[in-house]
Formats: C-alpha cells, structure tokens, sequence
C-alpha cells in the first residue's frame, strides 16, 4: 500500500501548479500536454521491462527500485527548469511503469484467495495518493511560499519514508526466490488478453485526460484556482470508496462483465454535466469520480482474476499496461491540441463522451468469466513461488 501510494502524487501534483509553471517556463499548450502525456507514454514504452526487472531481482527488490528512481526523480525536479522538468519526470515515470505492472502480479502470488480485497486496497491507494497531491499540493506550497519546483520536489519526501519502510523486504528476499523455468508464451495471440488490455487503455484516457486538464477547463470557465484544485481532489476523493469496492465486489462475482459496463452511466453523467451545466461542476465531478474509481479498480483486478497464476498475471499486466497506456498517452496531448485548435473546451469533452462507448463495450468482454491462455512455453516466473514453501525448499 505505501508503494502504491507513490505511484500517483508525483504526476497529479504537476495538474494543480501547471498554469504557474508554463507562465514560468513558457510553456507552450501543447508542451504542457506532453508534460503530462510523458508519464504515460514511460508506463507504455518502459512498462514491458518489469517482467524482465522481476525474474532478475525479484519482486521486492525491483519495487525498490521503484521508490528509488520516484526519489531521483522528484530530486532533479528541483532544478526550476524545462530540462529538469521534464528529465525529473522521466524518472518518476520509469519508476512508476514498473510499480504499475508488478503490483497486481504480487498480488496474485502473495494474495490468491484474497484478490478482490488486496486489489481493492491497491485501488484505494493509488486514488488515495493521487487525491492527496490534488487536494493540498497548491494550497500548501501558497501557505508555505514554495515555488511551484520545490512543492513539486516535496513528493519525493513521501516516496522517501516508503523507501525506508520497504527495506527490511529487502533483507527477507531471499526466502521469496523466484524459480525461473524459462520464458512464458506470449499472450498477443489470446482474445481476453486484448480485451482486458483495450479496456484498461480507453478507461486510461479519460483519468489522464481529466487530472490534466480538468483545472485548466475550470479556469477557462471562470474558477479560480483553488477552487480547480480542490474539484482535482474531489474527483479522486470520491474514487476512493469506488476503487475500493468495485474490486470487492467484483472478486465475488463469477461474471463481472455487467458490473464493468454499468460504470459507463457514471461517465456519461459526469462528462455530460461538464458540458452543458458547468455551474454544477462539484455535482458532475463526484460522479465522475465514482466511475473513475470504479474502473481503475474492475482493471486492475480483471488483470488478476483473468490470469490463472502470477506467472500470466505478470504478463499479462506488462500487455495491458503497456499498450494501454501508450494508448492513452495520445489521450492528454490529443485534447491540448483540439482546445488550441477550436479555442474551447467544449469539442474535447465531447471526444471524452464518445469513448464511453467502447470503453463499455470492452468492458463487458473483458468481464466475462474467461482466463487468458499463452501460446506456449513454461512459466515464467514459477507458480506462486514467494507466497509459500517451494522456494525455501528449493534453495
């Protein structure tokens, strides 16, 4: 939980501080939007290394690795410049890809029986973390006169005590060996696999495209900026008991394909509020909020129940995060560019609308109660190894 909680507030924290920083910088829209598309397309391209940084140092060490480059990352972001703007984001997304991808396969090796639980208590982390950078990080750089570098940096504190916290894993790693039998089949030849992977890239679009831009719409239509802010931190406040139950409830489930596809009401009525109703923001954000936390939640934890052990559970958490946030990194920078384009935040919202559509529709398909399949080849990381005697005994 303290690993995932790091995952989120160093990129959110970026939304709150951005119309500072690009009046600082000079930032251009359009290289505001790939300053927050970055992180993303880091979770895509980097993502697929995580398999590679588990079956090499096991799980508990690659996770430290995760805290370690989120703590380099936030340290370069001192630096009040573009290059350390973005080269310290670029750590801090390395980092995150690889907690990303690993956290939902620890899970399933140290968590078989419990998977609705623990998936839902790494759901309610993740939004957790990201609700806190929302919600406190300008005002506490405006009570504390942080410039917007040093309130960035801040986060890295918060990665830091994690770090600590996790070292005494380090020193019991050994006892969680993993066995290595060789390379697992790949999964790009499995209909559920892409399922679950389109799902969770579409679902990826809307919560990146939103804790972009959503303080920067609110400006435009004439809130200030706390009050922006603060409606950040409600979007991800209310997603916590979303993304803590969904996933619950969900592993009780036989067939989730239902529960996936109704979060799409949630969208339609927050997005749709955004739109024509913009005086009710607070309304239409808490809505939206509950179908992001829901959806981020059902993803992760379809990952999980999808795979019939940590070996497919890791790769097929490689898959679907990778291509799916490469997919919704265009998310960010696409919506940027349509405001610059039609001066107005009407045309983007609209595009976020439409996608609720597929997004449902992949949903229900990657609901059923199906497991992934490899095309061939023995396991890859062993059969729950950590969790258990097997690799004492083997060592």
């Amino acid at each position: 939980m303290l690993v995932a909680l790091n995952l989120r507030p160093t990129i959110v924290a970026v939304s709150p501080l951005l119309d500072e920083l690009s009046v600082d910088l000079a930032l251009t829209g359009s290289t505001a939007g790939l300053l927050m598309t970055l992180p993303v397309l880091c979770f895509g391209a980097l993502g697929p290394l995580a398999p590679v940084l588990a079956r090499r140092f096991g799980f508990e060490r690659a996770l430290a690795l995760v805290l370690v480059l989120i703590v380099i990352g936030s340290a370069v972001r001192l630096h009040p410049s573009v290059w350390g703007l973005f080269a310290g984001t670029l750590f801090i997304g390395a980092g995150i890809a690889f907690g990303n991808i690993l956290l939902p396969a620890l899970i399933k090796r140290d968590f078989p029986d419990r998977v609705g639980l623990m998936s839902g208590l790494f759901s309610m982390s993740l939004t957790g973390g990201a609700t806190l950078a929302a919600g406190i990080t300008l005002p506490i750089a405006r009570a504390a006169g942080l410039d917007w570098n040093v309130a960035l940096a801040a986060w890295g504190l918060f990665a830091l005590a994690a770090l600590v916290c996790w070292v005494p894993y380090l020193r019991s790693a050994i006892a969680h060996a993993i066995v290595r039998r060789g390379a697992a089949g790949p999964l790009t030849r499995d209909r559920v696999a892409w399922w679950v992977t389109a799902f969770f890239g579409i679902q990826s679009i809307n919560f990146y495209s939103m804790t972009a831009w959503l303080p920067t719409l609110l400006i435009a239509s004439g809130s200030d900026a706390v009050f922006a802010g603060l409606m950040l931190s409600l979007v991800n406040l209310v997603a916590i008991p979303a993304a803590t139950l969904a996933p619950v409830l969900a592993g009780r489930l036989a067939n989730q394909a239902a529960l996936v596809a109704w979060t799409g009401v949630f969208y339609v009525a927050g997005l749709g509020g955004l739109i024509w109703a913009i005086d009710l923001a607070p309304l239409w954000v808490a809505l939206l909020g509950i179908g992001q936390g829901a959806t981020i939640g059902l993803a992760l934890t379809l990952i999980v129940l999808r795979s019939p052990d940590s070996n497919v559970a890791t790769n097929l958490s490689s898959m679907a995060q990778s291509w799916g946030y490469l997919f919704a990194a265009a998310g960010p920078l696409a919506l940027g560019l349509l405001n610059d384009v039609t001066g107005a935040w009407f045309w983007p919202l609209v595009v976020l609308l439409v996608l609720v559509v597929p997004q449902s529709v992949t949903g229900y398909f990657a609901g059923l109660p199906r497991t992934v399949t490899p095309a061939s080849g023995p396991d890859t990381l062993g059969e729950d190894a950590g969790s258990g005697s097997a690799a004492k005994e083997q060592l």
